[in-house]
């Protein structure tokens, strides 16, 4: 994506690029599958916010709850939208300063500075073991245990894809995309490797309060094992400060779901491939149509009033995962045509801002490790006695729902797919170009 996103920085490059370089329909189907993505996510973090919050008391109702954080995501998106930028760089910058926080609270604890004095180190990686019997006992336990974790890492794994988004609006955006790139696989990995590894030195799989969360639908560390390990060494005001800001980094992820999702919708209604009545917008450019859609969609997380957090929290991670898998699948199929257009109509790989090592051999084996992980999202459903139609409805619902939508435009607007040498390489690349070769860099803020 870096490669393909360097040589053409406009906005929200891998969806249009899908219907530049692959098929309209391809393109049409990959800008449904990032909506679906966005939108879904805004339910996601609405459960995730009543589960934080029924950490101190479930006196308010979970209705409620939900209720009223959709009404301060609608003025939010509606009448202070000018304010999102400004309130988005600070609640990141706490986002950051939380993960490093817990890393070096885990560092510094495990090695007994503690009220307990209490050195345990990686005792929970020996006893219960760093493996959990999932399903079965013994190796088969051990291996569906790691391939449940390997799915719920694929919901988590994220970032090159959103830091595209903002390509067309970037200054000089082959020169500072290209650091970016560089820069965010190392960060997100450090991140990713270096909080997976303070989860379980902090608490046990076995941890009653855990298992109670997410099993049993209890408050109790509100499925946190950092406030899990607080509380067992008895460190008083320190979870009650981790969970509020766990709370503001939902919220404020919520909000940003809400814009990204409308400002998708609104992309595709303006390219002619959504209802036309949703490029209607306030005196202030919102799309409010587009907004209340969004909210609309989000009433769904008033599911966990009758089916409980957890179980609610695991459909939308679900269904979550399954849409951003595809949307990495539509990212590599749409670089190997990228790349067999380069081959085809002479474009050296070796003249762009950016060149990906070992291409197109890391294209298809993302593609194909996408692709498999995504029949493997809901594999869960089909180990005896464990069928439940809701789950396997959420697993694999975007499994049909976008070849629907690519057929289904190919079908409407007789799309065609296009051939390597047709491809347009040169498209918008003259004027990118000039704006490289003109840049100034203005004065530092």
């Amino acid at each position: 994506m870096a490669e393909m996103v360097t040589y053409l920085p406009i906005s929200s490059p891998f969806i249009r690029l899908a219907g530049r370089f692959v098929d309209e329909a391809f393109g049409v189907a990959a800008g449904y599958n990032f909506f679906i993505l966005e939108a879904m996510l805004v339910p996601f973090e609405l459960v995730a916010c009543n589960l934080i919050i029924h950490y101190w008391s479930d006196i308010v109702p979970t209705g409620a709850v939900i209720a009223i954080i959709l009404v301060f995501y609608g003025l939010l998106n509606v009448f202070a939208v000018k304010y999102y930028g400004e309130s988005e760089f600070w609640l990141a910058l706490g986002k950051v300063i939380l993960a490093v926080g817990l890393i070096i609270y885990t560092f510094v604890t495990m090695l007994g500075a503690n009220p307990l004095h209490d050195r345990f180190g990686f005792r929970y990686w020996r006893d219960p073991g760093s493996f959990a019997e999932v399903y079965s006992t013994g190796s088969l336990g051990r291996f569906l245990g790691f391939l449940t974790c390997l799915v719920q890492a694929s919901y988590t794994v994220a970032g090159p894809d959103y830091l595209s988004m903002a390509a067309g609006e970037t200054e000089n955006p082959r020169v500072v995309l290209r650091s970016a790139y560089n820069k965010v696989f190392g960060r997100l990995m450090a991140f990713f490797v270096l909080g997976s590894m303070a989860v379980g030195i902090n608490a046990p799989y076995t941890s009653q309060e855990l298992v109670d969360a997410y099993t049993n639908n209890k408050p109790g560390a509100a499925a946190s094992p950092y406030v899990v390990a607080m509380n067992r060494l008895q460190i008083r005001v320190l979870p009650d400060i981790v969970n509020a800001l766990i709370l503001s980094a939902c919220l404020s992820a919520g909000n940003s779901y809400v814009f990204c999702a409308s400002r998708s919708l609104f992309g595709l209604a303006l390219e002619g491939r959504a209802p036309r009545v949703l490029t209607r917008c306030t005196k202030d450019g919102v799309p409010i149509y587009c907004v209340l859609l969004v909210l609309a969609i989000s009433l769904i997380s008033f599911l966990q009033v009758s089916s409980g957090s957890a179980v609610v929290l695991t459909w939308f991670v679900s269904i979550i995962t399954a849409s951003q898998l595809i949307n990495f699948c539509v990212i590599a199929f749409t670089y190997t045509r990228f790349k067999k257009a380069c081959d085809i109509q002479g474009l050296s790989r070796s003249t762009l801002p950016y060149k990906g090592r070992w291409q197109p051999f890391l294209a298809w084996y993302a593609f194909s490790g996408c692709i498999t992980m995504v029949f493997l999202n809901g594999y869960s459903v089909f180990i005896h006695g464990n069928w439940k139609v809701a789950n396997f409805f959420f697993s694999y619902t975007m499994v049909g729902v976008f070849p629907v939508l690519y057929f289904g435009w190919k079908v409407l607007k007789r799309t065609e797919v296009i051939k390597a040498e047709d491809i347009d390489l040169r498209k918008d690349v003259e004027e990118i170009e000039e704006y490289t070769r003109n840049f100034v860099p203005g004065p530092p803020a």
